[in-house]
Formats: C-alpha cells, structure tokens, sequence
C-alpha cells in the first residue's frame, strides 16, 4: 500500500484532535484513500510536556527544520497558529514542494493570496478550510457546491466568543461583564479576549469568505468593523420588545461590482434563521441568485469540529495527489476590488435614546426624520420610573445610510436628548 507521510506543526488543543482522529480513525480513513497515512514527525516547544493522547515521543521534535526539510513528509499540517512564523513555515514548505493544510485564518486572511500563489507556482496545495466556522464546510461549499451558482451576499454569525455572551444578554439576562466572565470560565474567551469581542476575528474569516464567494481580494483594511463591547443588557431589551435579536454578524454583499463588507452588532428579526443560532454556535447565510438563500450551521469551534475539518483538507490532499492534480485547485480572486461608496449604501436602523419627558420634546424627534424623510417602522416609548426621562426605541424604514447618520448626529446635539445610539437592522 502506498503510504503518505504527514508533519504536523503544533501540538495543542487541535493538534491534539488531529492525532487523535487519526490514531482511532487510522483504518477507516486509510481504507477510504487507499493508502496509508503515516504521522512522521510533531513540532512541539516541549517533548517533555504531558500530552492528553497517547504518541510515540520519538516523532517529537522541537526543529521546525525536522519538519519542512524532510525529503519523505509530503504534507505539512499547520496549527502553530499567529502569522509571522506560520507564514515563514508555509512559504519554507510550499517551496520545499510540499502540501499544506492550515487552520490559521489570521494568517489567511493577512497573506492568503500571496500564499496561494506560491502553491500555484509549486503545484502544490493549500487547503484551510478549518480556518473558518470550526466544523462547518463552508469554504468547500462555496468553491464546490456552489460553484454554478452566483453568490450576491453572505451574512455570518461567525464567532463563538461574541455568540455565547450575547446569547447569555439575551437569555439569561447577565450583564456584558458577567457574560464575558462566564465564557472565559468555560474557555470559549481567552484571557486577553480583544480580537473576539472587538469584532477583528470575525472580519478575518469575513475577509476569507468574500476572497471565495465573490473572487475580490477583500483586505482587513476594507472591512467596517464594530466590536459587542459597547452593547448593554438594555439594548438587548428594547430591541426584544420591537421583535428582535441582537448579534454579531459579519456581512459582505456585492452591488453593481462594488463590495461591502462589515462587522457588527445588528438586529435580527425574530424569525430569521440567524437569530436562533445561540451560544458557541456558528452559521453562514448565503444568498445566491439562482439557488436562493441557504444557511450553513455547526459548532464554530473546539478541539473535535476544527480536527474535523483539518482531516478533511488532508484527505482532499491525498485524494489530488493519488490524482495527480495537486495545485490545480487554488482559487486566486479574479476581480478588481471596489468598496461600495457609503452614500448608496441603505439599510434599516435601531435608535436607542433617553429625552427629557416634557411637553414638545417627542415633536422635536418626528420633526428632524420628517424633514430628513426617514419614515419609522417601530416606535416604543415608555417612561422612566421616578424621572422626568422618556426612553425610546425606534426602527426605521430602509433609508440611505449617509443621510441616516447626518440625521443621527443632529438628533445627538438636541438638548431635549440625553444620550442615543444606534445599530444597523438586517431583514436579510
């Protein structure tokens, strides 16, 4: 039987489900391709550290050179995680006529297409599809399954970290504090949790779903992005009461050739399949204009779904190279990149904001969108206990998105107003 050799780079948490998928999955998978998949070597930072799966300490090594200049290992699998030295070791295997397959979307998303170059220089391939969405194929979906199709938009709750504690606002009624608190406690936030809760993991993998759906290379610089950590438990009240979720969606939707992509707390609709999704949970919404829209939901995270979907990039790998056909599937954007110029940009909006309760003041509000033409969808209004303060909830019609925020800025200066915020609204 044939045998394939792999290196592994990095040892964690989803290395550790690499090797143990495929020590307990080793006869099946083999069986599947045909040939026998050997783990030849393991770069670690320490040999001497306990490990949670039984390994041969001998393919250990703390050398990368071990590693990405063995003549024998013919795929290299990725899982240091971080850019500069992925992205030295990805570069050093590719040119070393070595398949790759990583699970590093900050690396994809800052250096994908000059990496994938290199893999269609080498005629090799790189795969990472574990790099977003954990256990979802999303990124195999959209080159395969729905290659016929055109795709128009996405929209992605696609981070775990944000999901759990907006999920616990929304239903277990805790503080931002005490929910973020809450996912550090069960590992679903690290330590330091910026990148998650500031929105910039999620516009990685945006950045990485546009480069797929739309063959435009997106940069992190073109993404709008917004992070949960100014959204409070009130918020997430009124926009109940009006009938809808809160979340952290990334959206990237193309018009007339120009994209927009962002990152955002948004209101949901109830009855928008999104909205349900709760907790660590991910999903990807896709709108194409011959299928329609489908939806793409799975753990997002985690030693067991991201392994998955590391074993599955391998198998694809040894699949081409039985084929003979390896580097003949990099997908490279194809079209020029264009934002879409903010002032054709409409949407939906959510006002939030307390105003003094005294005669003309509610005037004052429905005569500032009256003259800028905002209609209102939704209005809530109620008083504050025991103060001369009214709070007030509103939903907009679709209205274009400059004139919203002039309009938003005037509302903010009133005297009558208190404080005010806003979100965007996503019908879909």
């Amino acid at each position: 039987m044939k045998k394939v050799s792999v290196g592994l780079l990095g040892f964690g948490t989803v290395g550790t489900g690499v090797v143990r998928l495929l020590t307990q999955e080793k006869e099946r998978l083999e069986a599947r391709m045909g040939c026998s998949i050997e783990l030849k070597k393991v770069l670690v930072r320490n040999k001497n550290r306990p490990r949670k799966v039984l390994i041969d300490s001998r393919i250990l090594t703390t050398d990368a050179s071990d590693v990405l200049d063995d003549p024998e290992i013919d795929i290299i699998i990725e899982l240091i995680g971080g850019v500069d030295k992925a992205y030295r070791y990805i570069l050093r295997a590719l040119q070393n006529k070595k398949n790759v397959v990583t699970a590093n979307k900050d690396l994809m998303a800052s250096y994908g297409e000059e990496l994938l170059l290199e893999a269609r220089k080498s005629k090799k391939d790189l795969f990472y599809e574990a790099s977003v969405a954990g256990g979802i194929p999303i990124l195999r979906t959209l080159t395969d399954s729905l290659a016929a199709d055109r795709i128009v938009k996405l929209i992605g709750i696609v981070n775990g970290t944000t999901n759990y504690i907006l999920s616990q606002m929304s239903h277990e009624g805790l503080s931002y504090e005490k929910s973020l608190q809450s996912a550090q406690s069960l590992g679903f936030a690290e330590a330091d949790p910026t990148s998650d809760v500031e929105g910039l993991d999620a516009a990685r993998k945006m950045v990485i779903l546009s480069h797929l759906a739309f063959s435009i290379p997106v940069r992190m610089d073109d993404v709008k992005i917004t992070g949960i950590t100014d959204v409070t438990r009130e918020d997430i009240v009124y926009a109940q009461k009006l009938g809808y979720t809160v979340k952290l969606v990334g959206v990237s939707e193309v018009n007339n050739g120009a994209i927009d992509v962002r990152v955002e707390p948004t209101l949901l609709p109830n009855g928008h399949p999104l909205a349900s999704v709760d907790n660590e949970n991910n999903a990807i919404y896709v709108y194409g204009s011959t299928l329609g829209e489908t939806m793409y939901y799975g753990p997002g995270a985690g030693e067991g779904p991201t392994a998955v979907s590391v074993l599955s990039d391998l198998l694809a790998v040894i699949r081409n190279m039985n084929l003979g056909v390896t580097g003949n599937h990099i997908f490279l954007p194809r079209r020029e990149m264009h934002n879409r110029e903010e002032n054709s940009i409409e949407s939906q909006f959510f006002v939030r904001l307390h105003m003094k309760d005294e005669p003309g003041s509610f005037s004052l509000l429905t005569d500032l969108f009256k003259e800028q033409r905002i209609s209102l969808e939704k209005l809530y209004q109620e008083p504050i206990v025991g103060k001369d303060i009214a709070e007030i909830s509103i939903i907009t019609h679709t209205t274009n998105k400059i004139l919203f925020e002039s309009s938003f800025d005037v509302l903010r200066k009133m005297d009558v107003v208190l404080n005010a915020k806003y979100y965007r609204v996503e019908r879909g």
